[in-house]
This record gives structure tokens, sequence and C-alpha cells, in this order.
């Protein structure tokens, strides 16, 4: 599919006056990390995602079609209760890149309610469930207006304009993986939306453990925008891209292999490779924490004691995502309460888990 494929035309707004959308969508965890973009928000490598569960984002799209068409977009945002100015800029950004795709936004106003069930800006993927949502409630309008839409071309739609506000929410429609970055050897992938992982899936990957270990709950130092940015002149981007791509390549063979050992090799692999991105642009700059590192320790030394398949990865924050099979679940979240709590600021965390996307709320 194109851009022209999403563009809505012909449309009526008669039937379509007053009401609201909600949606739930979770945010994701890459395990091969994208991390350099051009515009509009098109990656410089493939990517694929673990889908979460618990950590989601909670939209309401309350809408009221305006009296006349608007010659700007009239909305506010609510974050947790209370209004918030300072998201706005995002959000009318976003919108003015849709308008082409969903041209009806500027006949109404809109107030988008949206809470996280995780910690705002501490690098667990929030702008990927929150911008994701957005786009659902707004294709749940699109499908008012146009009824024939198949649930395929409503998902892939949703990914595409969830891109444009921010490039990772493309991987938080569906799940329990997702690729997105067009890649030779997976069939249908696209620059410009996600897709489920095509292939079958081994067990030991289903209902994946993903334990989040807040080592810092405040804002990012360094915007991922900012951070994506800094790949353009980046003096490894070139090697960074094909590695990823390779990756993808051997990451779709290990997970319908089950090759456990050579997936925490890899994952973990690529994790660093991220920080070591951002440890090398001009300018540098460190999201991890001495904790970060102290974890990273002692889950390397618990995976040599014991031969568990356990492995940690990160997103562009301090938080650690321990990884582990279903299996391990028992064992392993012992460890955590004895050996990595003590890292965590006020000893908390969120115990998650691969989930199949998101989920509309009546």
């Amino acid at each position: 599919m194109t851009e022209k494929d999403f563009i809505l035309k012909d449309f009526d707004l008669t039937g379509l006056t007053s009401g609201s959308f909600s949606w739930e969508s979770p945010s994701n965890i890459a395990l091969v990390k994208y991390w350099g973009k051009s515009d509009p928000q098109i990656p410089k490598n493939p990517s694929i995602s673990f889908t979460l569960n618990n950590c989601h984002t909670l939209t309401t799209l309350e809408y009221k079609k305006n009296e006349e068409p608007s010659d700007d977009y009239r909305f506010e945002v609510i974050f947790e209760g209370k209004k918030r100015g300072d998201f706005k800029p995002k959000i009318e950004k976003f919108l003015k890149r849709i308008e082409s795709y969903v041209p009806f936004i500027r006949s109404y106003s809109f107030i988008i309610k949206t809470e996280n069930s995780f910690p705002h800006s501490s690098g667990i993927a929030s702008s990927a469930s929150g911008m994701s949502a957005l786009a659902l409630c707004l294709m749940n309008m699109e499908k008012k207006l146009n009824p024939e839409i198949t649930k395929e071309y409503f998902n892939r739609k949703a990914s595409f304009l969830a891109r444009l506000g921010s490039g990772s929410a493309a991987r938080s429609i569906e799940g329990e993986l997702v690729v997105w970055g067009e890649h030779r050897e997976i069939p249908e992938s696209s620059d410009l939306y996600g897709i489920k992982f095509p292939f079958k899936i081994h067990p030991d990957f289903r209902n994946y453990q993903d334990t989040i270990l807040l080592v810092d709950k405040g804002q990012k130092q360094v915007s991922s925008t900012l951070g994506h940015n800094l790949m353009i002149d980046h003096p490894f981007a070139e090697q960074r891209f094909d590695q990823a791509r390779k990756n993808i390549s051997a990451l779709t063979k290990i997970l319908q292999e089950g090759n456990l050992k050579s997936f925490v090799k890899l994952v973990e692999s690529e994790a660093l490779t991220l920080h070591a991105m951002m440890m090398t642009s001009d300018p540098n700059f460190i999201l991890m924490k001495p904790n970060t590192l102290k974890i990273i320790e002692k889950i390397r030394e618990y995976r040599k004691q014991t031969g568990s398949d356990i492995c940690f990865t990160l997103d562009a924050g301090a938080n650690v995502h321990v990884l582990f099979p279903e299996r391990e679940k028992e064992s392993i979240n012992t460890f955590i309460n004895n050996e990595l709590l003590a890292f965590c600021q006020k000893k908390q965390y969120i115990c998650d888990h691969t989930d199949k996307g998101a989920k509309e709320v009546n």
C-alpha cells in the first residue's frame, strides 16, 4: 500500500455530529531497535518489537462538529485529569501531518482525554501508546464515514497515522510481535506502517514476560526526536543500519526456531548498540544510570550461575526491561525481588507480558 491508498475521499459528515471513542493502546519494546529517520517519519532501518499488555495509554476522543470549518485545529488535551497546554504543540504537529489523510479533522472540535498506566516520558514509549490510541480513535470516526473499510485497512491506516505522530507508535496497534520498516525477508513489510510478524512463532516466545525496572521515573534528558536527528551525521550510522537489517534476518529465524540463547545474545547486543549510538553522537549523551549498569551485571551473573534464558533490553532511557520465557516466571520473579529491586527508584517495577495489541473500550 502507498500513501495515496490512505487518503479519505468522498465522505459525508451529515451523520457524524458529536460523540466519543475510547481506545486502550499498549506500549511496545523493540528487540531490534529503530534509531534514525527521514521525513516524514520514515525509519532508516526496520525494527521488530514485542507488544506489551499492562503498560498502556487509555485515550478518549470527544468530538463535536463545528458550525463552520475552522482555519485551525480546535482541541484541548486533558492528561490524567489536568489540562496540559504543553502537550498541544506535538499534537498540533501530528494533526497537520495527517490532515491530508483524514481531511475531516478541521470540521470538528476535540477534547482528548488520556492517561497512562506507567510513568510518562521515562523511556517506556509513552508516545507510542499515546499516539496509537489517538490514531485509533480517529480511525473510528473514519469508519463511521466509510463503513466498508476492512479490519486490515483499519489497522494499517491506524499504524500509518500513528507513525506520523511517533515512529514507534506504528508498532503499537497489533501484537504480539510487530515489524515496522521494509525488509526483503518480511513479506508485506513497509516503512509506512507496522505489520504483525508474518511467520509462526515458536511456543517459547508466546506470552513472553517483561518486567520493567524503574531505575529513573523522571523525564528523559534528551527527546527521542533529537536523538534520531543526531543519526543524520553520525560516523557509524550506515554500519548501524546494516547491522539492524542483518539482525532482523537473524531474529526472524530465532523466533520461529525457539533458539533462546541466540535471542538473548542478539537482544542484549541491540540494546547496548542503541546506547552506543547515543554515546558516540555529536553532541553525545548518556541515558543509562549507575543502577542500570548494576542491574545488567546482576542479570548476567544470574544467567551464568543458573543457565537461565533471562536477558535485558533498554529503550531510550535508564529503565531496564527484563525479558524471560513464561516457564521461568516464578524463579526470575524471586531473583528480581531479592537482587534487583534495590536498584530501582523506590523499589518500583512493572510486571508485564506480551499481548495482541490495542483494544477498543466501550
